[in-house]
C-alpha cells in the first residue's frame, strides 16, 4: 500500500476518533504542531523513518517533545503508531489529519505557483476569481518557481490552471515541431 493512502487511512480513523471525543479542532492544531516539528527538526523526521532505531526509543522522544503540547488523545495516537510500527508516517498522516479536517469544515486549498512573489493586490484577484468559481472557503498556498519565468499555475483539488509562460513556450515548441508545411517523404 502506498504511503499516501496509509496516511489517509489513519487520518480518517483519527478523525474519527477526534469527533466522538469532541476534540477535532484541537487535534487539528495539534497536528499543525506535529507537522511543523517535523519539518523544523530534519533529525526528528530521519529518527522517525529509521528502522534500527527501537521503537521504544522513539516513543519516548516523541513523549518527551510532544507530552505537554498536545491532547492525551494525540499522544495516545502516536503512541499506538510507534507499537504498530507506522512512526514513520506520523508527518505525513498528520498532513492529512490536516486535509481532510479542511474539506470536513469545507475549506478547499488552492496552490498557486507563480515566478515571483504575488503583492496583496493580486493575492485578492486570485482568490476572488477562486472563489466565484468554486462557491466556497478558499485558502490559498503560494508557492515561487522562477523556472515558470512568467504567468502562474492554479490547483485545485484535482483540477489545474496552467497559465505560465513555461507551458505557452512548450506548446510554441510543439506546434513547430509538428510542421504541416514540409512535406514528409
Amino acid at each position: 500500500m502506498t504511503e499516501s493512502k496509509v496516511a489517509r487511512r489513519y487520518a480518517k480513523s483519527l478523525l474519527g476518533l477526534a469527533t466522538e471525543n469532541n476534540i477535532t479542532e484541537r487535534v487539528f492544531s495539534d497536528m499543525q504542531l506535529i507537522v511543523s516539528v517535523c519539518h523544523q527538526s530534519r533529525d526528528l523526521a530521519l529518527l522517525m523513518k529509521n528502522p534500527i532505531i527501537n521503537t521504544d526509543k522513539k516513543d519516548a522522544v516523541l513523549k518527551s517533545i510532544f507530552s505537554e503540547k498536545v491532547n492525551q488523545v494525540t499522544l495516545a495516537f502516536m503512541n499506538l503508531m510507534t507499537k504498530k510500527g507506522r512512526e514513520g508516517y506520523l508527518t505525513n498522516i498528520a498532513q492529512e489529519y490536516i486535509n481532510i479536517y479542511k474539506e470536513s469544515i469545507g475549506i478547499k486549498v488552492a496552490y498557486v505557483t507563480t515566478a515571483t512573489p504575488m503583492d496583496a493586490q493580486l493575492r485578492e484577484q486570485v482568490l476572488d476569481i477562486v472563489k466565484k468559481t468554486k462557491g466556497s472557503k478558499i485558502e490559498l498556498v503560494e508557492t515561487v518557481n522562477k523556472n515558470l519565468i512568467g504567468g502562474f499555475v492554479l490547483r485545485i483539488g484535482d483540477e489545474q490552471f496552467d497559465a505560465s509562460v513555461l507551458k505557452k513556450l512548450r506548446q510554441l515548441k510543439n506546434e513547430f515541431d509538428d510542421n504541416l508545411y514540409v512535406k514528409e517523404y
